[in-house]
């Protein structure tokens, strides 16, 4: 997931990287350019090669292009590559591995393709892909370095003499002890890992030593974090425990109490699909550090259920207004549930107490809170062909079940949205004489909320949804941005009759028959 309310920061680090990147344009580059010739010859002997599929108008892109190139770089001593596909000039090899936003970028083992979820920076994607799986070098000690490599098993044999090294050796390390690989629940175990080796950093140990030394009974599973609590055991029945336990298990584990969320840590929070609950803070403020602890344990008391974190304001003031907190006052504190993009916040006028934050989250939880709605003014008037749709009016004009209605969800900035522009004004048009049976909308998503009626949520841009008449469904519109192909779907998905009404020449007052006067020469 992109954190695209971050825009006024990413649109600074764009800048910043153009500069270097022009600066730069003389070097050589250690990012390898496909095409669709050599994409198969190069992409599918390497054990491990990430791609970017990029446009290059794209800012985001740019802002990628520096620490890209940066990581590319320092991974040549692992021998793990980096390469990009321009998907203005490679649009088809782009449309076959399902490309849809710019940059994607995506993991390929021998071939096979797995997304990337790591952090955008030089020293995030070499961590990254670097991450995960060791491998020991022998010098004089049988154990003397631990490199982590994507490109091995996915668990890793710990021993008495690496056991400490393992611990310590990430974030987030999971080590099963059992007595023989045989046992429950190393298969299970075993698959987790193969699943979420991206992610975690697994190991498995028969070894009596090391599980003595561990401090458990075999069969266990125990999380290492060097975060919060540093040692927790699975605390259920092991031996039954199935994959989806033990992924749940780890997952939870892996979001820290209250931690700061950024640009980097984003989304390992939004992946979990819970809520977030929002610290805003100023970090040079003397008095912050002692609030984050005095939330603490109401973090820990909704944990599992509420993700609370605490986020720099100084940086993301942006996202507070996104967040719709009006005013630039910190601390402050919003719930945001992600799933349905709805925003809580606590009244920036009181004082921020454990016991009122204890309170707003537990209303929260027992769907007591009403959420609070962004919106635009209504327009005054409503000239255009294409309607100007606010979150005030959403239920009324697009639950209106007397008209089919087709909304274009867009953001200001967005480019896509920029060239749709014209095409959907002229599809506007194309109905304007059938106002009164169908809606042809636009709405800005990024200045107004949907309500919590709408079963969706916008993830990107432009976002066209269809509404028929007579219903409360909406279909998505996933075919090309020609008026023509609009226009198609709108007549074979509206249930009203798009055809002009005519009046008849028996409505309004009775016809009469004027006879030709007689002012010709008969035949």
């Amino acid at each position: 997931m992109r954190f695209s309310t971050f825009v006024s920061a990413a649109s600074a680090v764009a800048f910043a990287s153009l500069v270097a990147a022009d600066a730069d344009a003389e070097k050589p580059s250690d990012v390898i350019t496909l095409s669709q010739e050599t994409f198969e010859s190069t992409v599918n002997p390497e054990p491990l090669i990430l791609i970017e599929f990029y446009a290059p108008w794209c800012g985001h892109c740019k802002a990628l292009a520096p620490h890209y190139e940066e990581a590319a770089t320092a991974l040549k001593e692992n021998n793990i590559k980096l390469a990009k596909v321009d998907c203005v000039d490679q649009a088809e090899l782009c449309q076959v591995h399902g490309v849809q936003g710019y940059p994607t970028l995506k993991v390929f083992r021998n071939g096979e393709p797995n997304e990337y979820s790591g952090p955008r920076k030089a020293d995030g994607i070499i961590s990254y892909m670097i991450k995960f799986v060791p491998v020991f070098l022998f010098v004089h000690a049988p154990w003397s370095k631990l490199i982590l490599r994507q490109t091995l098993p996915a668990v890793s044999e710990v021993t008495s003499a690496n056991l400490s090294d393992f611990q310590n050796a990430d974030s987030i390390v999971a080590i099963a002890y059992v007595t023989s690989t045989t046992d429950a629940p190393a298969s299970e175990f075993s698959a987790t890992a193969q699943k979420h080796r991206e992610e975690y950093l697994f190991g498995l140990s028969t070894d009596p030593e090391a599980i003595a030394a561990a401090g458990v009974t075999p069969p266990a599973i125990v999380v290492y974090r060097n975060f919060d609590e540093r040692k927790t055991e699975y605390p259920y029945p092991v031996s039954s425990a199935t994959v989806k336990d033990v992924e749940n298990w780890i997952q939870e584990l892996s979001i820290p109490l209250l931690g700061e969320v950024n640009g980097d840590t984003y989304a390992v929070y939004s992946n979990s699909g819970k809520p977030l609950a929002y610290l805003f803070v100023d970090p040079s403020d003397e008095k912050t550090q002692g609030l984050i602890e005095a939330l603490r344990p109401v973090a820990s008391k909704y944990h599992g259920k509420v993700n609370f974190v605490w986020i720099d304001a100084t940086k993301f003031g942006d996202h507070a207004k996104a967040l719709n907190l009006p005013e630039p006052k910190w601390p402050s504190f919003v719930v945001q549930d992600l799933a349905k993009q709805l925003k809580y916040p606590y009244d920036q006028d009181k004082a921020i107490e454990p016991k009122a934050i204890s309170a707003l989250v537990a209303d929260y939880i027992d769907g007591k809170l009403v959420p609070k709605l962004k919106s635009q003014p209504i327009p005054e008037t409503q000239n255009e062909s294409v309607f100007t749709l606010v979150g005030q009016e959403f239920e009324k004009v697009v639950f209106d079940e007397s008209k089919d209605v087709f909304v274009e969800f867009y953001a200001t900035w967005c480019g896509h949205c920029k060239r749709l522009k014209p095409i959907w004004d002229s599809l506007g048009d194309h109905f304007a004489h059938v106002k009164d049976q169908i809606v042809i909308a636009k709405m800005e998503a990024q200045e107004n909320d949907l309500p919590a009626t709408v079963p969706f949520s916008i993830g990107g841009f432009p976002t066209l949804k269809f509404k028929p008449a007579g219903s409360r469904e909406f279909m998505d519109y996933d075919g090309d941005r020609e008026l023509e192909s609009l226009i198609s779907f709108v007549e074979e998905k509206a249930k009203n009759d798009l055809k002009p009404k005519v009046k008849s020449s028996e409505e309004g007052s009775q016809a009469t028959f004027e006879a030709p006067k007689d002012n010709h020469d008969e035949l």
